[in-house]
């Protein structure tokens, strides 16, 4: 815990390459992959890049997610302090897991995906007891550097959102501009009620 702490506490800037899967029942439905970029306070850009261009874009306010082959780009305002309650909070406003979590516990060795790495499991704040459902998360660290090599979130009914991160990159020169977006002409704009569009994958609750 204090590993991963110590990695980002001083990061204005991150990148990351990203692999990004769904689950269903342990199984594999869909597969995505490309780069993200976030900074300090609450801003993040999730650029797609396989199987299709997308891109998920949030200044800390306002959430884009576009995708140019639909011409259509869904908008929607940011909770207050949703962003605080998802695993990317860590990376994007304040780094102390426990923030995050309101119970942590240790994984087995067996559960890490890369050898040798940590594995804490995370019940967030406000969460419902894990015997009700949803709201686990799972974060696995390289204890060697303390970067985040992987997220699990359990969505429930036996869905779950996992992501794996390489490449990390701290504190290097991020323009501001690549948080803001705007629609390119044709580009029909679909607004969504606040904290409609998951502030993890930038897909519809």
């Amino acid at each position: 815990m204090r590993l991963l702490e110590s990695r980002y506490s001083g990061a204005k800037t991150l990148r990351a390459v990203f692999f990004e899967r769904y689950l269903e029942n342990g199984r594999q439905v869909r597969a995505e992959s490309g780069t993200v970029l976030f900074r300090r306070p609450g801003k993040m850009r999730w650029e797609y890049e396989s199987p299709e261009s997308k891109v998920f874009v949030s200044d800390g306010r306002t959430i884009w997610f576009y995708v140019p082959a639909d011409r259509t780009a869904l908008r929607s305002t940011v909770k207050e302090n949703a962003d605080e309650r998802t695993p990317f909070g860590l990376l994007t406003r304040n780094p102390r897991v426990s923030h995050l979590c309101a119970r942590i516990a240790l994984g087995a060795a067996t559960e890490a995906v890369t050898p040798g790495n940590l594995v804490l499991h995370c019940r967030p704040h406000g969460t419902k007891a894990p015997a009700q459902g949803a709201g686990e998360i799972l974060l696995e660290i390289a204890p060697e550097t303390g970067d985040l090599s992987r997220v699990q979130v359990d969505e429930g009914g036996g869905s779950a959102i996992e992501f794996r991160f390489s490449q990390w990159e701290k504190n290097g020169p991020v323009e501001d501009s690549v948080f803001h977006f705007t629609p390119p002409l044709g580009v029909a704009i679909v607004d969504a009620p606040a904290g409609e569009v998951n502030a993890r994958s930038g897909a519809l609750r």
